[in-house]
């Protein structure tokens, strides 16, 4: 009789154990609801916090990549203005240069009412001022060079001084090698690259704290430490002598 009584409590939902449990877990349910919807509130804030911060960190770096990339472009730009007005100068030294021929200009007849025109009188331009980065000496011996290239060959007589054994005061002086090869220079069994600290050395005992700032075809670019100057350096001036480069520490 009285298991048939709590049967029909355990049915009714009216057992005092029944209930008990069912007020734990209700409390268990409503404590597990609300931890998750913290730990749901702390990741997103946490998210967001890392995309901002993650957002602002790229347009910082794109800024500064915009910068370094302008930088850039000026620095390359001015290095190919120095090379142009070199090359420039260079042609103009070598007899080479184009002269600008005067546009010629039609002039008309006056009639016998205008006017007398009046003479413009406009300021002659100053002639160009050249900084020239070799000595005289050096300039005569390219020059030298440069018309010995282009005039012919003649062909030697048996009884011509070539010849003839040459004397010690006529021995040749001495040559380096010295080539270029993937964009690096090779000179006295040595490579030399771009961005290289060297010494300049010339014929007067001149030495010049250098960096190669780029290497061409047949030369190369060095800029002087003192005054951030330039020179061009060819080939035949290395394998001649004429100038000298020797390593240097960077530092």
């Amino acid at each position: 009789m009285q298991l048939a009584i709590e049967i029909n409590h355990l049915f009714l939902g009216t057992l005092q154990e029944y209930q008990k449990r069912m007020k734990k877990l209700d409390q268990q349910y409503k404590e597990r609801i609300r931890n998750a919807e913290l730990f749901l509130q702390l990741e997103t804030d946490q998210v967001e916090k890392n995309y901002v911060k993650e957002k602002k960190a790229a347009a910082k770096e794109f800024e500064d990549k915009k910068i370094e990339l302008k930088e850039n472009l000026i620095a390359e730009l001015e290095e190919k203005k120095k090379m142009i007005e070199n090359e420039k100068l260079t042609m103009e030294l070598t007899g080479d240069s184009m002269e600008v021929k005067p546009i010629m200009t039609r002039k008309l007849r006056r009639r016998p009412n205008d006017p007398v025109p009046i003479p413009d009188k406009r300021r002659k331009p100053a002639p160009a001022q050249l900084n020239y980065l070799l000595t005289d000496e050096q300039i005569m011996e390219d020059l030298r060079t440069l018309n010995k290239l282009k005039s012919p060959k003649r062909p030697a007589s048996p009884s011509s001084p070539e010849h003839l054994p040459a004397t010690p005061a006529e021995s040749p002086a001495q040559r380096f090698e010295a080539r270029i090869e993937d964009g690096k220079l090779y000179y006295d069994k040595r490579w030399y690259h771009k961005s290289q600290a060297i010494y300049l050395e010339s014929k007067e005992n001149t030495k010049i704290s250098c960096v190669i700032s780029s290497v061409g075809a047949n030369e190369i670019w060095v800029r002087k430490t003192s005054d951030s100057t330039k020179m061009r350096i060819y080939l035949g001036q290395l394998q001649r002598g004429v100038f000298v480069i020797r390593r240097r520490s960077a530092a």
